[in-house]
């Protein structure tokens, strides 16, 4: 009973911490007030299941280099800014009319199920497994452009 009480209780907090940065405008909301927009879906999923087995020991071969997250920045603009919005917050004009909208991905990279498998799967999956309509680009960006994007999009 004791465990069940304290966990009602951080479930508690952890929406009053949500409902007060809505409120506040904070980082990592957005529009209509929802965490994350459209990540929120995947967010969910994830924490519930688990990745797909086989992203889930997916690591970035990639070093972080100012070279390689430049080259991220611009599959970013080219690919994703158009609905995410030229800073990450998911403003974009692409995206406006989109139900859910699409993420606010800064500070993404914080939370703990954003390990690099994590990005690949959103990436080159998009929307499908969580019904939004990113499009998936698995068949459009070379895999080591998807790896240069997440570099770039842990920097957000």
């Amino acid at each position: 009973m004791r465990v069940f009480s304290a966990l009602v209780i951080a479930g508690v907090a952890v929406l009053l911490s949500i409902q007060s940065q809505a409120q506040m405008g904070g980082r990592g909301m957005m529009q209509g007030g929802g965490m994350m927009g459209g990540s929120m879906a995947r967010h969910r999923l994830v924490m519930h299941n688990g990745l797909p087995g086989e992203y889930t020991a997916k690591k970035n071969p990639l070093k972080t280099s100012a070279d390689n997250v430049a080259a991220g920045r611009a599959v970013y603009v080219q690919n994703c800014a158009v609905c995410h919005g030229p800073k990450g917050a998911g403003d974009g004009e692409g995206g406006k009319a989109l139900n859910p909208p699409p993420g606010d991905l800064r500070g993404l990279s914080g939370m703990p199920m954003a390990s690099d498998g994590f990005y690949y799967w959103t990436i080159t999956e998009g929307g499908a497994p969580v019904k939004s309509a990113m499009p998936p680009y698995k068949a459009v960006l070379k895999e080591e452009d998807v790896w240069r994007l997440v570099l770039f999009l842990r920097t957000l």
